[in-house]
């Protein structure tokens, strides 16, 4: 059992002619992924490490029964790759691709969302990974293991980071949602997922400063979620009013400041840590409990 990603995805890469989508489909593929396809317009034919390229989502999905997407695509293109992905209704798309226009992204998530068809994962994220089944993005496949910790995250580094502390304990599913201001899966899309697996026992969840979509969380955790969480918030340090990496961390005032967060994710019962080591040991502490 995983969350999104399992041994039954079968993974179509758009862009994958180029260097970015060349580089990370043989990463995914080394690390167990069944990629199936690539798709770049005009290249239709052509073959990439045996994988067949296509013309367009499409064709790809129809000769091959690909059902997730990751899209290595440059900024400019992403908007017309994503909406080629929602028309064809694969039902999973990952946008790896950063520095979208963020009238582009507003665009093609509102797409996606009137399909009612795809789920989007991203953009500007690593992608996902459930260890030893399926692996669609740039996470690397090699720093831990299977196991029984689902970890959402909206920083890239900070997932490998967790990923890489907990390794001999391991995960069933990690996904990295991305940080800028509009992302399609969510902190909570993951949590109600993670809840729902019966092979998920405890869940890390990674914030970062900026927006309310931790407080969100916490507010859902409340009401829905029966499993221990185990939070880290990245930014004490950050000042106010500057945009601190990610394009949504900017905070203003004391509005979405990792304090703030900390203290309403403590509120419904989720212990945080003050450092990715901290929230890893608080990690094994809860495991070994239960």
């Amino acid at each position: 059992m995983a969350i999104f990603l399992d041994a039954n995805s079968k993974i179509l890469v758009q862009g994958m002619t180029g260097s970015e989508g060349t580089k990370h489909t043989r990463r995914m593929v080394a690390s167990g992924s069944n990629v199936v396809a690539g798709v770049t317009p005009g290249k239709g034919g052509q073959e990439v490490d045996g994988i067949p390229v296509f013309n367009n989502v499409s064709e790809a999905m129809a000769a091959t029964g690909a059902n997730v997407s990751v899209v290595f695509v440059p900024p400019k293109f992403a908007k017309a790759a994503v909406i080629e992905a929602v028309d064809a209704s694969i039902p999973l798309c990952v946008v790896i691709t950063e520095g979208i226009p963020i009238h582009d992204t507003a665009a093609f998530f509102q797409y996606a969302e009137n399909s009612g068809k795809t789920r989007l994962v991203g953009p500007n994220c690593p992608g996902l990974i459930s260890p030893g089944l399926s692996n669609a993005g740039i996470i690397p496949g090699d720093i831990t293991q299977k196991g029984r910790i689902g970890l959402v995250s909206k920083s890239g580094t900070l997932t490998y980071q967790m990923m890489y502390e907990l390794r001999d304990l391991g995960f069933s599913s990690c996904v990295g949602i991305g940080g800028d201001p509009i992302i399609g899966t969510t902190h909570i899309d993951c949590l109600a997922a993670f809840e729902a697996d019966s092979e998920t026992d405890v869940i890390v969840m990674i914030g970062e400063i900026g927006g309310d979509a931790e407080e969100r969380a916490a507010a859902f955790i409340k009401a829905n979620v029966t499993k221990p969480v185990i939070g880290y918030v990245a930014g004490f340090t950050a000042p106010e009013g500057k945009t601190m990496g990610h394009a949504g961390a900017i905070v203003s005032g004391s509005s979405g400041t990792a304090a703030a967060k900390k203290d309403a994710l403590e509120a419904v019962g989720v212990r945080v840590g003050k450092t990715p080591s901290e929230a890893a040991r608080l990690v094994r502490e809860v495991l070994a409990s239960r």
